[in-house]
């Protein structure tokens, strides 16, 4: 009675297990719903590592694209957009090939797909004037970033020549603590140059006291002079 017990549990758990798996692949399935997964990851990474005035979410750029999140930065190198992307159908057919030629194939349609968004990205979202040099292309599954990167080498390549530059989770989350880094180095920069000019300030008021204290100096020794020669003046009489 214990064992079955044990086995009526497990069961139970296993069903709820069973309806997420189908859940997430129905979600995972919907180009869009897949889209708000990653879009809502990436807010999630974006959320946890800067503060709230350095970033911002479906921001609109001068040429009308709006970019998942728009990384607020000082020039140079100037504002990042990052744009998220995920090629599930083409990774899911290369992962399923039963045989070399259908996983070539599958790696090509892969290939294809995600150069497709890197010109995408490389023509939207790199505003001179407006925006950094480069971009970034988020793959929000590991498994798909590890592919590319160990397959595709030219495709990486392409990218970097694209100025788009593709991160995983974990590969953003350290962009992100670099990015943390330049803001705070910016902003004690900022506070340095306020000091800066404070003491500037205070040299001229301490310029300006010393003169005014020669002057008064002077003025003592001729009250000084003054007073001698009446002094002498008095002897005489």
């Amino acid at each position: 009675a214990e064992k079955l017990a044990v086995i009526t549990e497990a069961s139970t758990h296993i069903s709820e297990l069973s309806g997420q798996v189908t859940q997430l692949k129905n979600i995972l399935s919907n180009k869009q719903a897949r889209g708000s997964f990653g879009e809502v990851q990436l807010e999630n990474l974006v959320r946890d590592a800067l503060p709230e005035n350095a970033f911002s979410f479906q921001h609109t750029l001068s040429n009308g694209r709006r970019a998942d999140c728009f990384i607020i930065m000082p020039n140079p190198p100037g504002s990042i957009c990052v744009d998220s992307k995920f090629p599930l159908e083409s990774f899911r057919a290369l992962t399923s090939a039963g045989d070399d030629a259908a996983r070539d194939a599958a790696r090509r349609g892969l290939e294809s797909d995600v150069k497709k968004h890197i010109n995408d990205i490389a023509g939207r979202y790199i505003v001179p004037g407006e925006t950094a040099e480069s971009a970034i292309l988020f793959l929000p599954s590991e498994s798909v970033y590890a592919e590319i990167n160990l397959q595709l080498p030219k495709l990486v390549e392409a990218s970097r020549r694209a100025h788009v530059y593709l991160a995983g989770p974990d590969n953003l989350m350290l962009i992100l603590h670099t990015v943390r880094a330049i803001l705070r180095d910016a902003k004690m920069h900022e506070a340095a140059g306020l000091i800066q000019a404070e003491v500037d300030t205070m040299m001229q008021d301490v310029s300006r006291l010393d003169d005014r204290v020669h002057k008064l100096a002077t003025h003592f020794q001729q009250a000084e002079k003054d007073i001698s020669d009446i002094q002498t003046s008095t002897r005489k009489i």
